[in-house]
């Protein structure tokens, strides 16, 4: 007896488990079961399940029958007239949807010559088992899995043109790119998702060689001339939105320039950008505490004496103003009204972003690095025939992660811009890597992709040959303008005392277990000590009782709060942190002392 399961839970039993299956997938191609729903029959532990839940990855395959492919060549007529949508076909039983557990049961052919009559599907595209994102890596079948993978999440991270209506958008936190370029290396699935509409990258000259060492562990070095002339270049949008609250008893925030009497009036240099109305004007070049929106609020807490009381009480001071760390220019502002009707103010501020050391790039093969320097044209080595490389790529970062597909794309790249064309890169269907060498070698080229060079500095020649060639860099959000922080004393939380965190708050740099050993195997001590030292307090303790004492003002004493004065007390410096914790140990009815070794 075969057990059958619904989505987990238990059907019932079939006498002949392979009938049944056999009889369900015929019913579902008829379009009797829903396309959706998929069955699997695992025989070692005889069982089949059925599975219809929601957030299943389904896949479409072609059926085939008795080693035959059931989409004919009338069904490729028809939907090239338009005469057959591709949902007909899976409703007449050509192609089914598969899951992840019914693919266990199938054997599917790459391609209709590979048939054989064990084979139960067939694809429709080779390039279909992979995402959207994948499909767009060039001879993708020629990489490793994992960095297929990182290609694939890079691309999602690429600074381009993502709307074309950017200018009346208020998005947060955006990045554009000033140039972004069509790939001279492409896939199918370019051309199919408009990719030209919004790309995401730039073609540039690639040399692979190391370089005084900056391009170690993945950096990359970049042509000073290729960044004056454009390479990279992007604009970095923020939005500062704020809205005037109504509270009970019909108070209300004002967007107004603030009056000296309010509280909290910050100083005049701080609202010179300010307009009548207590907006920013646009095109103001602002820089952190700048005031961008002026606002005063009703006073937070009213007192219930208020109607006896003779001052009436002031406003406070709420404007928005820039975080610490931010600057830009002023590009767009918007008047309007939220859900409630109160006034709503949105400001757009912008900042040019020039490529500078520790910016990320990456190639479309998942073989992402920083920028580790910006060399002089001049110091640039440079091909034979003059070709000075936008960008130098690291050799090392090919053997380990074997991303074969990135130096084809190297090449393929030459060959394009030589020729004037677009190379097809589409993984598993792609141009071949000889007829790419073939054509190189026709345009005078080695096949190889390299070239003699030259030392820019020295002037003289490498011994080795250098790989050269055109390659679609991507330069990804993750900037070093967005990420920069230091700071020495700052902000502190209110309840341990201890810095705040985070690189807005101006927070404090986290010191971990493994951070303190370097310092310890440094010999840094005094750092060491500052580096633990950010929420030190000295504590009077009473030497009797252990307990956390305090001072009495009146009688200018430390007291203990079992003895009183008639305790010795010793103060002790430890963390307020560990202050806290005795503190809460007290409150569960708990007495933790503390023994002065010391004083014994």
């Amino acid at each position: 007896m075969v057990e059958v399961f619904l989505n987990g839970k238990f059907l019932g039993e079939s006498d002949d488990g392979d009938k049944l299956v056999e009889n369900f997938l015929e019913e579902r191609r008829k379009g009797k079961v829903d396309s959706s729903i998929s069955i699997s029959f695992n025989k070692e532990s005889n069982q089949i399940f059925l599975e219809s839940s929601q957030g299943r990855t389904l896949r479409p395959l072609i059926v085939v029958k008795n080693g035959k492919s059931l989409l004919s060549e009338k069904h490729i007529e028809q939907l090239e007239k338009n005469e057959i949508q591709f949902s007909d076909l899976v409703s007449q039983g050509v192609i089914e949807y598969v899951d992840a557990s019914e693919e266990e049961n199938t054997l599917v052919a790459f391609y209709s010559e590979d048939l054989t009559g064990k084979h139960t599907h067939l694809e429709i595209l080779p390039l279909a088992m992979v995402g959207l994102c994948t499909s767009l890596v060039p001879f993708g079948n020629f990489n490793q899995s994992t960095r297929l993978n990182a290609g694939s999440k890079n691309q999602k991270q690429a600074l381009g043109m993502y709307a074309l209506n950017y200018l009346v958008r208020m998005d947060m936190d955006v990045n554009l790119l000033h140039t972004p370029q069509k790939p001279l290396v492409n896939t199918i699935m370019h051309e199919y998702s408009d990719y030209d509409k919004h790309p995401s990258g730039q073609n540039v000259v690639v040399a692979v060689l190391s370089y005084d060492g900056y391009n170690m562990e993945d950096a990359i070095i970049v042509n000073k001339g290729s960044i004056e002339r454009g390479f990279a270049r992007s604009t970095y949008y923020r939005p500062i939105i704020s809205e005037e609250l109504r509270y009970s008893g019909g108070l209300v925030d004002t967007i107004n320039i603030p009056d000296k009497d309010v509280k909290g009036y910050k100083s005049e240099i701080d609202y010179r950008f300010l307009e009548e109305d207590g907006i920013i004007h646009p095109e103001a070049a602002v820089a952190e505490g700048d005031v961008i929106i002026g606002k005063t609020s009703p006073p937070r807490f009213l007192s219930s004496l208020d109607e006896y009381n003779i001052t009436t009480s002031s406003r406070r001071e709420t404007s928005i103003s820039l975080k610490h760390g931010e600057r830009g220019v002023v590009d767009f502002i918007m008047i309007t009204e939220n859900e409630e009707g109160n006034k709503l103010v949105q400001v757009r501020v912008r900042d040019q972003r020039i490529p500078e050391i520790g910016d990320k790039f990456t190639s479309r093969h998942g073989q992402k690095g920083v920028m580790g320097l910006i060399v002089p044209s001049a110091d640039m080595p440079c091909s034979a025939s003059g070709v000075v490389p936008d960008l130098l790529f690291n050799p090392h970062g090919i053997p380990s992660r074997m991303t074969i597909a990135h130096l084809i794309e190297l090449i393929g790249g030459k060959v394009g811009s030589l020729g004037g064309r677009y190379v097809d890169g589409t993984a598993f269907n792609s141009e071949t890597e000889v007829d790419i060498r073939k054509e190189l070698l026709s345009y005078g080229f080695r096949e190889d992709g390299s070239e003699v060079f030259y030392n820019g500095i020295t002037g003289e020649k490498f011994t080795a040959r250098i790989m050269v060639g055109n390659m679609y860099y991507l330069k990804l959000k993750h900037m070093v303008a967005n990420k920069m922080h230091a700071r020495a004393r700052g902000p502190i939380q209110l309840l341990t005392r201890q810095p705040t965190e985070g690189r807005a708050k101006e927070g404090g740099l986290r010191l971990g277990e493994m951070e303190k050993d370097t310092f310890v195997a440094h010999g840094t001590s005094m750092l060491l000590k500052e580096r633990f030292d950010s929420d030190r307090v000295a504590v009077p303790v009473c030497m009797k009782s252990g307990l956390v004492g305090y001072y009495d003002a009146r009688k200018n004493k430390m007291m203990s709060p079992i003895y009183g004065e008639d305790s010795e007390m010793a103060y002790v410096e430890l963390s307020y942190a560990f202050k806290l914790l005795l503190d809460e140990l007290k409150s569960l009815g708990l007495c933790p002392r503390l023994k002065l070794e010391d004083k014994y």
